[in-house]
Order: C-alpha cells, then sequence, then structure tokens
C-alpha cells in the first residue's frame, strides 16, 4: 500500500505533457453558439431569422414567407462570435 502511494507521487501532473507542453485548461465551444450560427467557408457567419419558432399564426403570410432561411451576422457580431463563442472557428 505504502508503494502504490509513492508511486501516485512520483507522476508527472495531469495538467502537463511533455511532449507537447501545457495543453490545458481547453477553450471549450460554447454550445449554445454551435446550435445558431454556422460559419461558411468563406468566413461569414450565418444565423436564423428570429421570430419563427411559435406564434406564427399572428403573422401576415409576408412577414413569414420573408424570414424564412438564414441571414448573414454582421461583422462586428461574427468577429465576436468567432473569436469567443467558437473557439475552433468551425
Amino acid at each position: 500500500m505504502i508503494s502504490a502511494i509513492r508511486h501516485r507521487e512520483q507522476r508527472e501532473p495531469a495538467k502537463y505533457n511533455s511532449k507537447r507542453g501545457r495543453n490545458m485548461p481547453k477553450m471549450k465551444t460554447h454550445k449554445g453558439a454551435k446550435k445558431r450560427f454556422v460559419v461558411s467557408s468563406t468566413g461569414k457567419v450565418k444565423h436564423k431569422h428570429c421570430g419563427t419558432g411559435h406564434l406564427a399564426w399572428r403573422k401576415t403570410t409576408k412577414q413569414r414567407r420573408q424570414l424564412r432561411g438564414s441571414s448573414v451576422v454582421s461583422d462586428v457580431d461574427a468577429k465576436r462570435i468567432v473569436n469567443v463563442l467558437i473557439p475552433s472557428g468551425k
């Protein structure tokens, strides 16, 4: 039992990998952003229009038609989404 305790003390800490250097903590992808935004191959961020989830019967046919599909996020917001919420940029 004592040898097992000594063996644990001699090991390197879990957060240090001698081959690659320090690799923790990792930036985690924001799961809410992952579900709501898509980064295109050109780097533009696309999102779905709001106001289509429920209570659509209140909206006019023209409104519902114009809310279909997706649109591109503005450049300022896109930069924030890619850098902060989606660290891998995928």
